[in-house]
């Protein structure tokens, strides 16, 4: 008998996506550092205000970052996702992973609007299950009490971004249904199984915080060591910053504290850091935890394929999924 693909296999298999979405994401850093940069240098030399060039070009940055990645960057996530639940439901992995994903994804999603727009539902969906979510975080924690119902508070965004990549999945796997029928379907079946489905919340947060603390931190102190070699422009930014503070009403004391050359350095440091530990996060280690995350959720899920009555429950629970049945009732 054939052995089961494990979940580390699937994940070095698909890791060309994780490859191809992080060089996407290097150049963006690049094209926002490039800009900023610019934008400094030249009013700095021209106005002697460099540091509203230097939010200039963060702004104009981010723009051109938000439009190139819109139609760019989510084939890579979509890919992914869609390859991984091949993968997990087939037990077989395509011989081109990359180009099996591609065509995956542009034989569901038509458009990019098209993807955007069932993906904007199924995040709309699973954002309004916050409260059954906590209801069903605090059964899985125990005694609740403040300090439990604080940490199941912050997870429901940790929690409902998985759930989004699972029920994504789930819309690549029943392809022969529309993606809001077959959203609505994945909802339920978090509904009929969330507590088996929330077994990995340990997985989530353990290597979560994990590679927050290393990654982050080894970041964060590589970028502080760079920001000593550029006092020069620290000092410019805290002289401004200074100046700022002056004119302030308010925040006179965030405005003190990156006044200071020293703070200031450790505070970008620190930013640029989280910046890429986020980046490589969700690239590289985000991934390997949705593999057996969306193998749990997929093995349920194709034991236990809701039917249209079972829809019922999205009634009282989500606002997005009732104005959509009343726009489109065809497809549900």
């Amino acid at each position: 008998m054939k052995p089961k693909l494990s979940n580390g296999t699937i994940y070095k298999k698909t890791l060309t996506f994780s490859l191809r979405r992080f060089a996407f994401n290097f150049l963006m850093i690049i094209l926002v550092a490039a800009l900023s940069t610019g934008g400094f240098i030249l009013t700095d030399k021209l106005f002697g205000q460099g540091l509203y060039g230097l939010g200039a070009g963060i702004i104009i940055g981010i723009v051109f970052v938000a439009i190139l990645a819109h139609f760019f960057s989510y084939i890579f996530k979509a890919g992914q996702i869609a390859v991984m639940t091949k993968a997990v439901t087939e037990d077989q992995m395509p011989d081109d992973v990359y180009g099996t994903g591609k065509a995956i994804v542009k034989e569901r999603f038509l458009t990019v609007a098209l993807y955007y727009a069932a993906t904007s539902i199924i995040k709309a969906i699973f954002n309004e299950l916050g409260r059954v979510i906590t209801k069903i975080g605090g059964s899985v924690g125990g005694n609740s009490g403040n300090a439990v119902g604080s940490a199941i508070h912050i997870a429901i965004n940790v929690v409902v971004g998985f759930l989004c990549d699972c029920c994504l999945g789930y819309v690549f796997y029943r392809k022969e249904k529309s993606a809001f029928k077959a959203t609505c379907e994945g909802a339920v079946i978090f509904f009929k199984h969330g507590k088996t489905l929330l077994k990995n919340l340990g997985r989530m947060f353990g290597m979560g915080l994990a590679s927050l603390l290393v990654i982050g931190g080894a970041f964060s102190g590589i970028f502080y060591l760079i920001a000593l070699q550029f006092q020069g422009p620290i000092m410019a930014i805290s002289n401004e910053i200074k100046e700022l503070g002056q004119n302030a009403t308010e925040n006179q004391k965030v405005f003190e504290f990156l006044s200071n050359p020293t703070y200031l350095s450790i505070s970008i440091a620190v930013l640029l850091g989280i910046i890429l530990w986020t980046i490589v996060h969700s690239t590289f280690v985000r991934p390997f935890i949705l593999v057996g995350v969306l193998r749990n959720y997929m093995e349920t899920a194709v034991e236990d394929i809701p039917d249209e009555s079972e829809f019922s429950i999205l009634e009282k629970h989500s606002r997005k999924y009732k104005k959509y049945k009343k726009k489109h009732p065809s497809e549900v």
